[in-house]
């Protein structure tokens, strides 16, 4: 998922209710890690009784109604002869038939769907007379789907609807009827039907040279789960980097994309000659619209882009290098369920830093480690040390979009580099290729990769990691004593330079800056104390023109800073950033600072109330927690 992940972890609440226990068995050396037969605490499906292998999709997409409407099939294996029950993750979806093919006609079979969860959904169970190849749903979404978001012409540059999905981590359900688990992959065809004058594209094999006619078909025959199940449809273009990689965008935009995103066939040849083919096909990415709640989402074939990193001077294309990195670690070899992200998110923060270092130099590499090292000990102050490690219990009664955070990305990310400094470059290169080599199109979990990793590196390798180590980094809460900051030689400078500032040395105008980049400002703000005098931030604006920023890596470390400063000049433009985009990442740290007052929180909920339309569904739920009001004290006998 999404990069410069900074500061997020610590605005997310998690919600906790009851369910299974945790089964635990010993692992290497007595390592007590989580048993890979446990089932998925997100998902109702039973997939050691029967497994989806392979969906066909049948589905009219419109854009008035804001629904898909249609069916899909699914061919079924059965790891169970004697079981009479498919049980299938839904969320708010409308069944109006379920009917099963027993080899030679389509029959109706009964169906119920239980109450709904509050974060699961409504478990869709249908009754089977034998163990039926083959099952088809019809039905219908709703249009508040939790994983899909509709575009009026008003909100898109083109001025036409606009629609894309958002499946990760459990939003597929709401859909598509299905096992909604990352531990089961399928492969998928689909047909989509929609207004003649708009364009229809999927995680699969989207034609460069499509026509539009409003009648798409795609096929995706590598098995892959379903949170990388995708579709958008709106007025977008095709521009072409490479024989095998472009962008789709609309087409005021699609230029500029071309551009910024012009080095992405060099990452794709630098992860390859890495970590070994890439076995996608083709690597094109959609450029969303602004309300996009991530910054990147990496599904296969076509990783959904947010335009905030189109800056002019690809400073922010990091982010195009994580998604891509995905294609190898999440894509290729897939967490098995949401409490062992880190195997998708911190493998893929190592590998994107590995393609920056190699695409833009070593410097770059550092400070976005420097910066991201920073953001996590931020992080880690207000994250429960049950949370702070790696190989997370089930999460049960938790939505694991909640469960995201800087320990999955960074830490995760740290323990590898960890590895790396131990073992040697060439040597962690190897063994992380054959990892993925050997579960390539598999989900996996942190006990299989605890024991791969002793069995092919700790003990050819002995004397380099102890095994406490390894048990420190993945089972213990906080930042292990073995690990080695990053450092970065230009930081020293713009450190240096801010302390001049500070003692008045200097004015803001005078900073030798101009040759500042993004990740030089970022530095620069991030090291401010809390709060600053008005003398000082309105000096700050005058020099910088921080308020108003083109760059949202910038705008969004700026603003909280004037709120919690008190410098209310800020706020037209605070109001003019929080309606323009919905990504989170970039909107919720301002959010989060305006309501700590009630005058802040009464600003920002007026602004919400005006950007609401253009904001994901799940940005509106982070929105509406964040601007709760606080429960009224008791008052004391």
């Amino acid at each position: 998922m999404p990069m410069f992940r900074l500061l997020i972890a610590a605005l997310m609440a998690l919600t906790l209710s009851a369910c299974k226990p945790a089964v635990e068995t010993a692992g290497p050396a007595g390592n007590v890690v989580d048993s890979a037969d446990v089932p998925d605490p997100n998902s109702y499906a039973q997939p050691e009784r029967v497994r989806i292998e392979h969906l066909v999709l049948d589905l009219r997409a419109d854009m008035q109604a804001r629904t898909l409407a249609g069916s899909a099939e699914l061919f079924l294996k059965w790891q169970d002869d004697k079981a009479r029950e498919l049980v299938l993750d839904t969320r708010d979806l409308q069944i109006r038939s379920v009917q099963g093919f027993d080899g030679k006609a389509w029959k109706n079979l009964s169906y119920r769907l239980d109450t709904a969860d509050l974060i699961l959904g409504s478990a869709l169970r249908i009754r089977l007379p034998s163990a039926l190849p083959r099952v088809r749903i019809g039905y219908s979404t709703v249009p508040e789907a939790s994983g899909l978001q509709w575009l009026t012409p008003e909100m898109t540059s083109s001025k036409q609807a606009f629609m894309f999905s958002q499946s990760q981590a459990i939003h597929a359900r709401s859909w598509v009827p299905l096992q909604d688990t990352p531990g089961v992959r399928f492969t998928y065809d689909a047909r989509i039907r929609t207004d003649a004058s708009l364009m229809a594209l999927m995680s699969a094999d989207n034609d460069p040279k499509a026509v539009r006619d409003g009648d798409y078909r795609f096929s995706m025959p590598q098995k892959i789960p379903s949170y990388l199940l995708a579709i958008a449809v709106g007025d977008v273009v095709f521009k072409p980097i490479s024989g095998r990689s472009g962008v789709w965008a609309e087409p005021g935009v699609a230029d500029a994309a071309a551009v910024e995103f012009a080095d992405t066939e060099k990452m794709i040849q630098v992860a390859e000659k890495l970590y070994g083919p890439y076995q996608w096909g083709r690597y094109d990415m959609l450029i969303l619209p602004a309300s996009f709640p991530f910054g990147g989402m990496e599904n296969p074939r076509l990783s959904f882009i947010t335009p905030t990193v189109i800056v002019g001077d690809k400073s922010l294309t990091s982010l195009i290098a994580h998604e891509l990195a995905h294609s190898w670690s999440g894509n290729l070899v897939t967490n098995s369920s949401w409490k062992d992200i880190w195997l998708n998110e911190g493998f893929t923060s190592y590998v994107e830093n590995r393609i920056v270092e190699e695409v833009y130099g070593r410097e770059l590499a550092d400070m976005e480690n420097v910066i991201s090292q920073a953001g996590l000990a931020e992080a880690l102050k207000s994250t429960p040390p049950a949370d702070q490690v790696l190989a997370l219990p089930p999460l049960t009664g938790r939505d694991p979009d909640e469960a995201l955070s800087d320990v999955a990305y960074i830490k995760g990310q740290w323990f590898l580099m960890f590895l790396e400094q131990r073992f040697g470059r060439e040597t962690f290169d190897a063994f992380l290729r054959h990892w993925f080599t050997t579960h390539a199109f598999t989900s996996s979990h942190s006990a299989e990769f605890e024991r791969f990793l002793t069995v092919e590196l700790l003990d050819k390798h002995p004397g380099k990691v102890s095994i406490g180590e390894i048990r420190e980094w993945l089972h213990r809460p906080g930042i292990p004593s073995s690990a080695k900051p990053s450092v970065s030689s230009r930081f020293v400078a713009i450190d240096k330079a801010q302390a001049q500032w500070f003692a008045g040395d200097v004015s803001a105008s005078e900073l030798a800056s101009s040759a500042w980049g993004t990740q030089e400002w970022v530095r620069f703000l991030e090291r401010m104390p809390a709060t600053l005098t008005s003398a000082q931030t309105a000096e700050l604006d005058a020099a910088f023109r921080f308020s108003g920023t083109p760059n949202p890596e910038i705008a969004q470390r700026w603003y909280p800073l004037t709120v919690r400063s008190g410098y209310t000049s800020a706020r037209p433009e605070i109001e003019k950033f929080l309606i323009a985009i919905g990504r989170r990442k970039l909107i919720m740290p301002i959010y989060a600072e305006l309501a700590k007052t009630d005058d802040g929180r009464m600003f920002a909920t007026a602004v919400f109330e005006k950007a609401r339309p253009g904001y994901h569904p799940i940005t509106i739920g982070s929105v509406e927690a964040a601007l709760k009001a606080p429960e009224p004290k008791a008052k004391q006998p």
